[in-house]
């Protein structure tokens, strides 16, 4: 493997300093650029290992002459100093790519456009009850590159996003998840969905017939392009309208209960109701059978399974009760950054809702919203700068659309139009710097507002 001399790292967020830590570690030279400001954490921490850093600024003297540049996923190809150095032809890697070199652990790659974070923390929490020594990064939890530095697994469940996968060139999932491919920062992909699925398969790429690929045989995102595709490794696949127990569909539901059959010898089929499973919801069920069947490929006893499907608790943000206040439910699903992340939420919810989009639209197309938003939104309370396109979309479908600025604001005006029975749901279907820092912020502020009606 060459030596890399000169590294450099542009974001010092979480990833990019587990990177510079770890590029540290393996005796390269580093320097980390951020065109921002640094977290006081991530500076502490550059600081006490002695890495050269600036913040506001890239500094083109000190990053052009980068044997190879570590990326943060935020950064878009159309920075200028990301056209600067693919001009030059200086290497530009991920971080998942840089720490895959360091470690002999197995990879378990979750990618899709929603769902990602829950089917990789059940399978986390699947790996780790079955008592295997597992670690869990990616677009989640700590820096991989950190992990690989500092703690020694067997195996890494990875939530891996386009924006990783498209610096992602040698590293190699061992068994590679793709949930679904559904229209999302299409900005970043010159408004091509075949340019976005392509980057989604990347996950596949350098798989050989000893490792797996899990998908969606419901998505037509994936069937239209796994037809073009040639995939070495072996495939299983997991249905909600494919009830045939054949070959080709290894998770199914039938008469309320999944049964997932990998068809190995020696290796019992997998059952349990769906009304036993701890994430509840049409899309929790794909959710589950992707997680499922990696659990079965890596033969793990059906009662443990059983025991971690029935014991999860889902990640914050991601459809979280926050309380119930005079008979009405509150909900954060702040992690719904796109349209069809909505769309599932509002699937999942009874009657009565009171819905609060907006934010920054990625060129959004509510139309797929309008059937429940019609069947089950009583009003919707809009939290952006920009609400135009939400009062457009859906001024035919619900009698009241409200313009708010903030969380607070958002809350109180949800918590007047409800009525006792009704949920009000925070599933905004946009990104959400135009307010808030990141969906996290935006989700606690909601909480916070919550709790203070």
């Amino acid at each position: 493997m060459v030596d890399h001399k000169h590294i450099v790292i542009l974001g010092a967020g979480e990833s990019g300093v587990g990177a510079a830590i770890l590029a540290q570690q393996k005796g390269h030279a580093v320097f980390v650029s951020d065109f921002g400001t640094i977290l006081p954490l991530y500076k502490e921490e550059l600081i006490r290992l002695g890495i050269p850093y600036e913040e506001g600024k890239h500094t083109e003297g000190s990053i052009m002459g980068a044997t190879e540049v570590i990326k943060s996923p935020g950064i878009p190809d159309k920075a200028p100093i990301i056209k600067k150095l693919l001009k030059k032809q200086i290497p530009i890697i991920s971080e998942i790519e840089f720490a895959g070199r360091y470690t002999n652990a197995k990879m378990i790659g979750i990618t899709g456009t929603n769902g990602k974070s829950t089917t990789t923390m059940l399978i986390y929490h699947m790996l780790k009850d079955a008592g295997l020594n597992v670690g869990l990064a990616g677009n989640i939890g700590k820096s991989f590159a950190k992990q690989v530095a500092t703690e020694s697994f067997d195996y890494y469940v990875l939530e891996i996003s386009s924006f990783m996968l498209d610096n992602m060139y040698q590293f190699k999932t061992d068994i590679a998840v793709l949930l679904n491919i559904t229209p999302d920062h299409l900005d970043r992909y010159d408004y091509q969905m075949e340019k976005y699925a392509a980057s989604k398969f990347r996950i596949t790429q350098n798989q050989t017939e000893k490792d797996r690929f899990i998908y969606c045989a419901d998505d037509l995102g994936i069937i239209n392009r796994l037809q073009k595709m040639n995939i070495r490794a072996k495939a299983y696949s997991f249905s909600l309208k494919e009830t045939t127990k054949t070959d080709y569909t290894n998770a199914y539901l039938e008469n309320n209960q999944i049964t997932i059959n990998l068809h190995l010898p020696n290796q019992n089929p997998f059952t349990m109701s769906i009304t036993e499973l701890a994430l509840q919801g049409k899309h929790n069920i794909y959710n589950s059978m992707a997680s499922g069947i990696v659990a079965k490929v890596l033969d793990l006893r059906n009662e443990s399974i059983r025991d971690s499907m029935g014991s999860f608790q889902n990640i914050e943000h991601r459809l979280e009760h926050v309380a119930s206040i005079s008979g009405i439910d509150f909900v954060n699903d702040s992690k719904a950054t796109n349209v069809n992340s909505t769309w599932y939420a509002l699937e999942s919810m009874p009657h009565n809702v009171v819905l609060i989009l907006g934010g920054v639209d990625k060129g959004n197309d509510y139309g797929m919203l309008k059937d429940l938003v019609r069947d089950k939104v009583r009003g919707i309370v809009c939290l952006g700068k920009n609400n135009k396109a939400i009062h457009d979309a859906f001024e035919d479908d619900v009698e009241l659309i409200i313009n708010t600025t903030s969380a607070q604001e958002a809350a109180q005006m949800a918590y007047h139009l409800a009525k006792k029975g009704d949920t009000v749901l925070l599933s905004p279907a946009c990104a959400s710097f135009d307010l808030f820092e990141n969906y996290e912020d935006r989700g606690n502020q909601f909480k916070k507002a919550v709790k203070d009606l």
